[in-house]
């Protein structure tokens, strides 16, 4: 049975074209899904994708989270289902409580576009179950609001319970505190990744093929879970 995964688009999204290939390569079926819809049409995951959803007007993804689409997401992604939000994405994510802490403007005040280093802090999400614990991956990152800040209790919350899904190595590119890229909720079935994987899926366009095991760790834990199974026990190790 081939997995549905709807990628949402939203006025301003960029990367929603990209984010669909990638599911496709990852042997997926892609499915559009418009901002203005409140029906996610029976999608197994959902990917928010990159961009500028609403010309970043407020503040970056401060709109979005009350777009149409928006409630149904929350309520399925409490209720289990996976979502990964990338980017902007993961901006949205974060206005929407889903995801705790926030991405503010790159401590340097510049926008960074280049290929980045990240290290994988956990595979026990429905998003990073195909890689390895520590593994070092090579993945675009292309942000100007990409800082993400949190209090210190959060920061340590994240930390202690393996909820870091992964961290900047060999240069951070706007100055996260604790060098991070990447969180995930308790359960692990939403994660945000402020770093771009839908571009590293092809040898043709991507610095490398690292980010396609963002999308078949998402099927791979669908499948299990139609199985009867559970592939991923949420994010604590």
């Amino acid at each position: 049975m081939t997995m549905r995964i709807g990628i949402v688009t939203f006025p301003g999204s960029l990367d929603d074209g990209d984010a669909a290939r990638a599911v496709r390569i990852a042997g997926g079926e892609a499915v559009r899904l418009w901002h203005g819809d409140e029906d996610i049409h029976g999608v197994d995951a959902v990917v928010l994708p990159g961009g500028f959803s609403y010309g970043d007007a407020l503040r970056c993804g401060a709109i979005a989270r009350f777009a149409p689409v928006m409630e149904t997401v929350a309520d399925a992604a409490r209720g289990g289902m996976p979502v990964l939000g990338i980017c902007n994405g993961f901006q949205i994510l974060c206005e929407a409580h889903l995801l705790p802490g926030a991405l503010t403007r790159n401590q340097h005040l510049h926008f960074r576009n280049r290929d980045q280093y990240l290290r994988v802090g956990t595979t026990a999400t429905a998003w990073t179950n195909a890689f390895n614990e520590g593994q070092e991956i090579l993945i675009p990152v292309k942000n100007g609001e990409g800082c993400f800040v949190a209090d210190e209790k959060t920061l340590d919350e994240l930390e202690g319970e393996g909820r870091v899904v992964a961290r900047y190595i060999r240069g951070n590119p706007n100055g996260s505190q604790r060098d991070i890229a990447a969180i995930t909720n308790a359960a692990g079935n939403v994660v945000g990744i402020m770093p771009h994987p839908e571009h590293a899926v092809e040898a043709l366009t991507g610095p490398s093929l690292d980010g396609l095991g963002f999308f078949t760790s998402a099927l791979r834990h669908l499948a299990g879970t139609a199985a009867g199974g559970q592939l991923t026990g949420g994010a604590h190790r």
